[in-house]
């Protein structure tokens, strides 16, 4: 079972839950029409394991949610724990001041997966997502043929990781994969 390091005795599940979800890389989003597409902005707080997200509807730009997220990962590099908070958007602006490395991204909802399009220095990067309720789900999921490769484990895949990169270290990144942005 995943714990959570810096808790305290008893408590290392207390708030925390297990993220079970897999990730893949792709060569271009699906031609499947999305049944929600939302705009996703992450600053991950440097020097932490802290995410602070905006996510808006790209179909009702009023609709927005704002969490901070704290992801522990597992021993072996897989999602481990997960505690997300919901903030206010004056305690979204407050933490926004916190020096952080960003990400922007449009994650299109087209089931079983979530599939994101990165902007900026990761322009060319596609990602996709499927989570599951129990193990044997995650563990019995079939990805679909558009998959490269299942990314789950490498951490140059992260949230985290990917804040920090380049263009060009993205262009050699998918390289090793056969992609050429």
């Amino acid at each position: 079972m995943t714990e959570h390091p810096d808790a305290p005795a008893g408590k290392a599940t207390k708030y925390a839950r297990v993220e079970r979800e897999r990730r893949f890389l792709l060569r271009d989003v699906p031609e499947e029409t999305p049944t929600r597409r939302v705009l996703i902005e992450d600053r991950y707080l440097r020097g932490t394991r802290l995410r602070l997200r905006r996510s808006t509807n790209l179909d009702d730009p009023d609709d927005v949610i704002y969490k901070l997220t704290q992801k522990v990962p597992a021993a072996d590099g897989t999602p481990g724990l997960i505690t997300n908070t919901y903030l206010s958007r004056a305690e979204y602006d407050t933490l926004a001041a916190i020096p952080a490395d960003t990400i922007r991204k449009t994650r299109a909802s087209i089931p079983p997966l979530g599939v994101d399009r990165f902007e900026g220095a990761l322009r060319g990067l596609v990602l996709a997502e499927a989570e599951f309720d129990d193990e044997v789900s995650q563990t019995a999921f079939e990805p679909p043929v558009e998959v490269v490769v299942e990314v789950t484990a490498d951490p140059r895949f992260t949230g985290g990781a990917l804040a920090r990169m380049t263009a060009a270290g993205l262009a050699e990144l998918l390289r090793g994969f056969g992609i050429r942005r």
